[in-house]
This record gives structure tokens, sequence and C-alpha cells, in this order.
């Protein structure tokens, strides 16, 4: 070898090793991580919104001491992202009346959610809610007003922590011309607070603990009402199960339990809910 191939080959040796050291040894892409739960409260309203090709479907059934039991299925899109969501809920329930039990659909409710600040991804959301409650139920068996009503809620989602998320809400609902199992008619009128923490014990399990307080007219005479409050502190947990096709399914319990007014009251929430995509997006 001379001693112009021999600088050559040296030259060429010393440039493919500076390159094997330089560049990253070839390895295996990492799967991506399952999503964590959210927007899978029971009582308390979470401010996210649906993500773009993302549908929910959430069912709760909860029972009551003395038999009264309610069966409510809402289903959740984004329109066309997650600045937009239009929902819809439908009750079904046992009630007492005065007439004796009655079971059947209770009133529907259309409801539209902007998102007004953050996302899931963000330490602060906002997502109020506009709702147009349908007079579906039977009114003189006791499963709804009578009327159609409107409700505005504005649901607020802060991260506290690594372990600890917080969700406050706020609504009010009006009835403008509601009906009792008599044919009586008058104004109804409601407000609630809710607020909750969530501990992310781990990203597929969570312990909660929601509260709830409400105040809510019902007509008792013809043109005059008769207001009731309640109180539920509601310990619950949630888990997850993550499955191929992006499919989540979200099953879990809470032991509502009533205190002030509404001391001596108890009851079992079961929640179940199921999210997937319902359509490819473009990546990115």
């Amino acid at each position: 070898m001379t001693r112009t191939a021999r600088h050559r080959f040296l030259a060429a040796t010393a440039a493919l090793s500076s390159w094997i050291v330089a560049s990253p040894p070839p390895s295996r892409a990492l799967p991506a991580e399952p999503p964590p739960i959210q927007d899978n409260s029971f009582l308390i309203e979470e401010a996210y919104n649906q993500d773009r090709g993302v549908v929910q479907h959430i069912q709760t059934f909860e029972r009551a001491r003395g038999g009264v039991w309610a069966h409510v299925f809402t289903q959740e899109w984004p329109v066309p992202d997650e600045t937009h969501q239009l929902s819809f809920t439908v009750p079904v329930q046992r009630v007492r009346a005065e007439s004796g039990w009655a079971t059947g659909i209770g009133d529907v409710a259309l409801n539209y959610r902007y998102q007004l600040a953050g996302n899931g991804e963000a330490k602060l959301a906002v997502a109020p809610r506009l709702t147009v409650l349908l007079p579906t139920g039977d009114a003189r068996r006791a499963l709804g007003t009578g009327g159609t009503g409107v409700q505005i809620s504005l649901p607020v989602s802060t991260v506290l922590s690594r372990w600890l998320v917080a969700h406050w809400n706020a609504e009010v609902t009006y009835v403008r011309s509601a009906r009792n199992e008599a044919g009586d008619r008058a104004p109804e009128r409601g407000w609630g607070l809710g607020q909750s923490f969530v501990w992310l014990a781990r990203p597929n399990v969570n312990g909660l603990v929601e509260t709830v307080w409400s105040s809510a007219e019902a007509v008792s005479a013809p043109g005059r009402t008769t207001r009731s409050r309640t109180f539920l502190v509601s310990p619950g947990m949630r888990w997850a199960w993550n499955r191929p096709g992006g499919l989540q399914i979200v099953p879990g319990i809470a032991v509502p339990f009533g205190v002030g007014p509404s001391r001596g009251e108890r009851a079992i929430l079961l929640y179940l809910s199921f999210e997937h995509p319902f359509r490819k997006t473009a990546p990115g």
C-alpha cells in the first residue's frame, strides 16, 4: 500500500469511526403510553371536551333507599374538535309519586359545551355549558317538570399537583311553566354548586370524593312553589381498561350519602363509560 493510499484509508477509517460514535444506536419505537382517565366523574362535570374524532358513551345507575332509582345515558360528540361539543342525556327512573310508584323516561337534555380555556393537557380548563331540557317525562306521574327548561353550567378543572386534580361546578336552571301531578303550573328555579377532588393513584386507577349542594323549587299550587335543598358527599373510585384501537373502558362505583338537610339519605352509584375513535385523524 502506497503512502497516499495509506493516508486515504486512515482518513476513511477515522471518518467512519466518528460517524459511529456520533450516531445513536438503532432502537425499537417505544409504545405510546395508555391515556389517563379524564372526564369520568360521577356527579361532577369535568371541563374537558371530547377530542377530535373521539366519542364517549356514559351510563350511571343510582339506587337510593326506599327503592328509588335512576339510569342515565349520555353521549358526547366533538363538533368537529374539542372547541365545541354536543351531547344528549336520557334518564330512565323509578320514583314515588302521589298516586304510587312510577317508572319511565324523564326529561331529556340537549347540551352544548364550549371549551373556553385549556383542555385535557392544561393546568386550568373552563368549559361553560348551555342545556335545553325537553318535557319528555310525564309530569302527571312525577317523571318530569311538564315544561321546557334551560340550564346554564360552569365547570372548571385545575391540576393541583402531580397526584391531585380538582373540579368545580356552578349551575342555574329555569323552567318557565312547570307542572305538578295535579296539573297546577308555576315557574321553577333551581341552582347548584359542586366540587370534587380526584386522587391520581395511578394513570388507570383513581380515587375521588365529590360534594354536591342544590336548591330546587317544585310546583305546589297554581302559581306557587316550595323549595327543597340537598347536600350530598360521594366517595368513590374508578379504573380504566385500555383496549386495542383506542377504546377506553372506565367502570366506577361510589356511595353517596346525605349530610345537613339530606341527613339519612344513602345510595349506591355504578358508572360505566366507553370512549373510542369514530374516525381516523391525520397525524400531527
